[in-house]
C-alpha cells in the first residue's frame, strides 16, 4: 500500500506552491472536463472554494498562477453546452468568484472568469447583474485593458446590450473612460457586419433614448473645452461619444424616426452647433478651423469631428421629414450650416456633410430651397460654395429658383 501523501507545507501561514505532479493532474482533470461525460457537478463547489483560496492568497508565485487558471479553466470546462454545470456553477461562484477574478492582474485569469461568465448568463442571471453593478463594470473594464480578448467583448455585446435596463443602470454608475467604451461598442454593434435584428430593435430603441435624453441634458459640456483652464477631457469626450452614437443611430432605419420626433434633440444641435461655431470664431481654441493637423495628444483630438457630427446628424434628422426641414428654416440654421463649410482640418469630410444636410433640407421643400436662393442673390450665400456643393441659382421672371446643377459635387 503507498504511503499517504504528507498535507501540503505552509510558510508563516500562507499555502506553499503546489507540487508540479499535483499541477499535471488539475490539467488532466481539466482535459477530461471537456468531455460532457465526465462532468461531476459535485467537485464544482470544492472547485469555487480552491479558485477563492488561491485569490485570497495573492501569492504571484508561477505555480500557484497556474493552478488559478486551471482551475477556472476547470469550470469553463465543465459549464461549456451543460445548462445543468451552468446553473451549479453559478450557484457557487457568483459573485465572490467574478469580483476576485475580473479585476485581477494576470490577463489568463481575466479572460478565463470572463469565459465563465459569458457561458453562464442567461436572461435570469442578467436581473442578478443588475443587484451587483461592479461585475458588469469591471466586465468593461477588462475589455478596455485587453481589447484583444474575445470573451469581455461577447459578454457585453451578446449580452449587456440585450439588456437597456442593466446599460442605464451602469451608465450612471460608471466613470467617463468606462463610458466611453461601452458608447464605442454600442457602435460597433450598429455598425457591425450583420445588421440589427428585429429583435435587436425594441432595444436599441431603449438605448437610444438613453443616449438622446443625455445627450440633451448633458452636450454643453463640450464648451469647457474652450476655457484657458485645463478641462476634463474625459468628460467631454463622452459626450462627443453621445454624438457619434447618434449619427450612427440615426443612419439606422429602424430608430431613426424614433430619433427625428425625440423632443429637444434637433434644436439643441442646433444651439450647440452655434455656440461652437461662435466660440471657434471669436477665439482660437479646439473648436477654431484649423488648416493643418495637431500633434497626438493634442487637446484638440479630443473635439476633431465633432462640428462635422453635428452637421451629419441635422441632416440625418432632416431626412424626408418636413417638419424638422421647417424647424431648421425657423431656428436659423440653413446659414449656421452654409457658414460652417470651409477648410477645417479637424473636422474631416466637413463639406460633404455641409452638402448632405442641405440637400436633406432642401429637398421637396420650396421655402427652403428659396431662402436660399435669396440669401445667394443678397450675397449671404457664396455662389462658388453652392456651386462647389452642386447647387446653383437660376431667376425665372421675378422667382428665384435654387436647382441642383448635373455636375457632380467637388467634394
Amino acid at each position: 500500500m503507498a504511503a499517504p501523501r504528507p498535507p501540503p507545507g505552509r510558510l508563516s501561514g500562507v499555502m506553499m506552491p503546489a507540487p508540479i505532479q499535483d499541477l499535471e493532474a488539475l490539467r488532466a482533470l481539466t482535459a477530461l472536463f471537456k468531455e460532457q461525460r465526465n462532468r461531476n457537478l459535485g467537485t464544482i463547489g470544492v472547485a469555487v472554494d480552491l479558485i477563492l483560496r488561491f485569490r485570497e492568497l495573492r501569492v504571484e508565485q508561477d505555480s500557484l498562477l497556474t493552478a488559478f487558471r486551471c482551475g477556472l479553466q476547470f469550470l469553463g470546462n465543465i459549464a461549456s453546452r451543460n445548462e445543468d454545470s451552468q446553473s451549479v456553477v453559478w450557484m457557487h461562484a457568483f459573485p465572490e468568484l467574478f469580483l476576485s477574478c475580473l479585476n485581477h492582474p494576470d490577463r489568463k485569469i481575466v479572460a478565463y472568469s470572463s469565459m465563465i461568465l459569458f457561458t453562464s448568463l442567461n436572461s435570469e442571471r442578467m436581473k442578478e447583474l443588475e443587484e451587483n453593478l461592479n461585475i458588469a463594470i469591471d466586465v468593461v473594464e477588462a475589455h478596455q485593458k485587453q481589447p484583444e480578448s474575445e470573451w469581455p467583448f461577447l459578454i457585453i455585446t451578446d449580452h449587456f446590450l440585450k439588456s437597456p435596463e442593466l446599460v442605464k443602470a451602469m451608465y450612471a454608475k460608471m466613470s467617463n473612460q468606462e463610458r466611453v467604451t461601452l458608447l464605442d461598442l454600442m457602435i460597433a454593434k450598429i455598425v457591425g457586419d450583420e445588421p440589427l435584428t428585429k429583435d435587436d430593435a425594441p432595444v436599441f430603441l431603449s438605448h437610444a433614448e438613453l443616449i438622446a435624453s443625455t445627450f440633451v441634458d448633458q452636450c454643453k459640456i463640450v464648451l469647457k473645452l474652450t476655457s484657458e483652464q485645463p478641462a476634463d477631457d474625459e468628460e467631454a469626450l463622452a459626450t462627443i461619444r453621445l454624438l457619434d452614437v447618434l449619427c450612427e443611430m440615426t443612419a439606422n432605419t429602424d430608430l431613426l424616426g424614433y430619433l427625428q420626433v425625440f423632443p429637444g434633440l434637433l434644436e439643441r444641435v442646433i444651439d450647440l452647433l452655434r455656440l461652437i461655431h461662435v466660440a471657434g470664431s471669436d477665439s482660437t481654441n479646439v473648436f477654431s478651423a484649423c488648416a493643418s493637423i495637431k500633434p497626438e495628444g493634442d487637446v484638440s483630438n479630443v473635439a476633431e469631428g465633432f462640428k462635422s457630427h453635428l452637421i451629419r446628424l441635422i441632416g440625418n434628422l432632416c431626412y424626408k421629414n418636413k417638419d424638422n426641414q421647417d424647424k431648421v428654416n425657423e431656428l436659423d440654421g440653413i446659414p449656421l450650416i452654409l457658414d460652417s463649410c470651409g477648410l477645417d482640418d479637424s473636422n474631416p469630410f466637413l463639406t460633404q456633410w455641409v452638402v448632405y444636410a442641405i440637400r436633406n433640407l432642401t429637398e421637396d421643400n420650396s421655402q427652403n430651397q428659396d431662402l436660399i436662393a435669396k440669401m445667394e442673390e443678397q450675397g449671404l450665400a457664396d455662389a462658388s460654395l453652392l456651386k462647389k456643393m452642386g447647387f446653383e441659382v437660376e431667376k425665372r421672371g421675378d422667382k428665384l429658383i435654387l436647382k441642383s446643377t448635373s455636375d457632380t459635387p467637388q467634394l
